[in-house]
C-alpha cells in the first residue's frame, strides 16, 4: 500500500507530539480525523460514537506519543489501528449489554457481527489507502463492471499491466479478512479505566 505520509514526517511529527506541541496535534487531526471518523462509523454505524472514538483517538495520541513506533509501519496505519480497536470494542460493549439487557441473540451472533465489522473497516482503509493506479482499476472493474481489457482501455494501459493492477489490488483487498496480531491497540487501551 502506498504510504499517505513518509516515514520522515512520521518521525517528526511523534517528535512534536512528544515535546507537547498542540499545532502538531492540530495537524494531525486536520491530516486524519475524517480517516479516524469514516472508520469508526463504518464499523458502529452511529456518528455519535464515531465522534466519540474520534475524540477518544486523538487523545489518546496526546497523551502517548511514543506508543507510535515508526518500525512499525506509518502512522496512518497506526491511527487506524487504534481507531479500529476502539471502535469494534465500543461495538462489543454496546452488543453485550444489548445482549444482556434483551436477551436476544447469542454470543457467537455478536461476534459474527464484530467480526464482519472489523473486515469491513479494514477493507475501506486498504482501499483508500492503495495508489491511485490500484484503486483505479479496481473501481472500474467493481463498480463500472469492466473486465481488464476494457479497464485497460480506460486507463490507457497496456492488458497486461490492467491484469497486474487488478491483481495486485485484490491481493492487497483480500488480506482485510486476516487477523493481524500487531493490529489491536497498545495494552490496555480501549478498555474502561
Amino acid at each position: 500500500m502506498a504510504m499517505d505520509t513518509p516515514p520522515r514526517w512520521d518521525r517528526r511529527m511523534q517528535q512534536r507530539l512528544a515535546r507537547g506541541e498542540a499545532a502538531a496535534l492540530g495537524e494531525l487531526y486536520d491530516r486524519f480525523a475524517s480517516l479516524v471518523h469514516s472508520l469508526a462509523h463504518r464499523v458502529l454505524d452511529d456518528d455519535e460514537a464515531a465522534d466519540q472514538i474520534t475524540r477518544e483517538v486523538f487523545g489518546y495520541i496526546w497523551e502517548n506519543p511514543d506508543a507510535y513506533d515508526p518500525k512499525q509501519g506509518s502512522m496512518r496505519g497506526w491511527i487506524a489501528r487504534l481507531t479500529q480497536s476502539q471502535a469494534v470494542h465500543r461495538l462489543r460493549q454496546a452488543e453485550a449489554t444489548a445482549y444482556a439487557e434483551t436477551g436476544r441473540g447469542s454470543v457467537e451472533e455478536l461476534e459474527q457481527k464484530v467480526r464482519r465489522a472489523s473486515v469491513a473497516a479494514r477493507a475501506d482503509y486498504i482501499v483508500t489507502s492503495m495508489p491511485t493506479p490500484l484503486r483505479a482499476a479496481l473501481e472500474l472493474a467493481y463498480f463500472q463492471r469492466r473486465d481488464y481489457r476494457q479497464t485497460a482501455a480506460d486507463l490507457g494501459v497496456t492488458e497486461d499491466e490492467a491484469r497486474r493492477r487488478l491483481r495486485l489490488g485484490l491481493q492487497l483487498l483480500s488480506s482485510a479478512n486476516t487477523r493481524h496480531p500487531e493490529s489491536g491497540g497498545p495494552p490496555g487501551y480501549g478498555r474502561a479505566r
